[in-house]
């Protein structure tokens, strides 16, 4: 059996968890520089604003119906889904974290005699012990368990937890699914298979297998097969490494100064750079983009890309190099809009190796390895940021707006709550 922990309206949870006034008022959760919504509360469904909401088209809905606005907190969102990530690992080690609020865990080991009963403690729990709410599909496919876990969060009755034991008991639910809300299904396909006259995950299920693969592929034989219960998608338990780390930013204002781009740029390839460290990878090229708004005359979009004769990590080489490669093509006659870093052709940390004609330098290599452990290891226990590269702060003009952003109440001491006791 596969066990989904979905959390629910995990953003807009997130920020009511330090502001419990809010429970039972529409909440909604922007994007970058403010400009669309991210995440909406049960009640700002209900007053209609969609996913991806255009702050400023709804500004009036907003301002007469008392919707309360956050800028994204991505640090506070990132701590509670590890707080959650280390309970569940408490309770089973065989784990497949999905996305930042969902969590696959495999219970074939664990004894259990009633699963909801089980899943009930586990949503208990975290309520108890992190303070969000979740809901939980227990099945014995992945496919199913993200259908049980949708229709547990939508079916008021179920108490958030949705157990289906035998394909059997599946039915009822797949009848009430759309086969655009099936996992792997979307947009793209949808049309395609309405038109095959499958409107239900139900009408999915009894699809010949092979037609289904003709249609879709052997992602749509294996969907089949595992909404009537045969599991075709383990558990990830061990890390994919990706074949590339990318890193943009809208600028919170427009800009032609060669300072805010670079300070602009330089951030970006820091957090670029750790993102590969933590992934054992070195880059052998990157690319710096930068882009003019697309939504005014005259969009332009330039790169330059650099190739790396010893495969690095190193945060100051990288820096180094696509800021020398940035000023080699900037023109200052145009307005920046964003900045986009992409670190790709990647190769294990272990797997550097010497060339014929001595142009590796291994013990260079060695030597940024060790600098940047060093350099990891002071952020990590002072904090992300308490050491940086002097490039990262030649302007902060290029930094998104953030005016209705909460504290960082979990990952920073000068953001604490502070309570007050009479």
């Amino acid at each position: 059996m596969i066990a989904l922990i979905d959390c629910n309206n995990f953003f807009v949870s997130c920020e009511r968890l330090f502001r419990p006034d809010l429970e039972g008022k529409p909440v909604v959760v922007l994007s970058s520089n403010d400009g669309c919504a991210v995440a909406r509360s049960n009640e700002a469904k209900a007053l209609g604003i969609p996913m991806g909401a255009p702050a400023f088209k709804f500004r009036q809905l907003f301002k007469q119906q008392g919707v309360v606005t956050f800028s994204a907190n991505f640090e506070l969102y990132g701590d509670i889904s590890r707080r959650i990530t280390d309970l569940l690992t408490t309770i089973t080690p065989h784990i497949e974290v999905y996305s930042v609020d969902e969590s696959f865990l495999d219970l074939s080991e664990l004894d259990i005699a009633d699963y909801t009963a089980w899943g009930r403690m586990v949503k208990d729990s975290i309520s108890r012990h992190v303070g969000l709410p979740v809901s939980i599909g227990i099945t014995p496919t992945k496919t199913l368990s993200k259908l049980a876990a949708d229709r547990a969060k939508k079916l008021p009755e179920l108490n958030s937890v949705l157990a289906i034991a035998e394909p059997g008991e599946a039915s009822r639910y797949l009848i009430q699914t759309p086969v655009n809300d099936i996992w792997g299904i979307g947009r793209r396909l949808a049309p395609r298979l309405k038109a095959e006259g499958i409107h239900t995950a139900f009408d999915l299920a009894g699809m010949d297998a092979r037609y289904a693969q003709q249609l879709m592929g052997i992602h749509g034989r294996q969907m089949v097969a595992e909404l009537n219960g045969t599991s075709c998608l383990p558990l990830q338990r061990h890390h994919k490494p990706q074949q590339m780390i990318m890193r943009g930013r809208q600028f919170g204002e427009d800009t032609r100064g060669l300072p805010v781009v670079t300070a602009a740029v330089a951030s970006l390839t820091a957090r670029a750079a750790r993102h590969l460290r933590r992934e054992g990878q070195l880059a052998r090229q990157a690319i710096v983009i930068l882009s003019t708004n697309r939504n005014k005359p005259g969009y332009r979009r330039v790169s330059q890309s650099v190739r790396f004769t010893t495969p690095t990590a190193d945060t100051g080489t990288l820096c180094a190099e696509l800021i020398q490669a940035l000023e080699h093509g900037f023109n200052d006659r145009l307005s920046y809009h964003k900045a986009d870093v992409m670190l790709y052709d990647l190769i294990p940390a272990g797997a550097i190796q010497a060339d014929l004609f001595g142009h590796v330098d291994t013990a260079q290599a060695d030597r940024s390895q060790r600098r940047m452990q060093a350099f990891d290891a002071i952020n990590e226990r002072f904090g992300n940021g308490h050491i940086s590269y002097a490039a990262e702060e030649l302007s902060q003009r290029w930094r998104p707006r953030r005016h209705l952003a909460s504290p960082r109440y979990t990952s920073d001491w000068s953001e604490l709550p502070i309570v007050q006791v009479q």
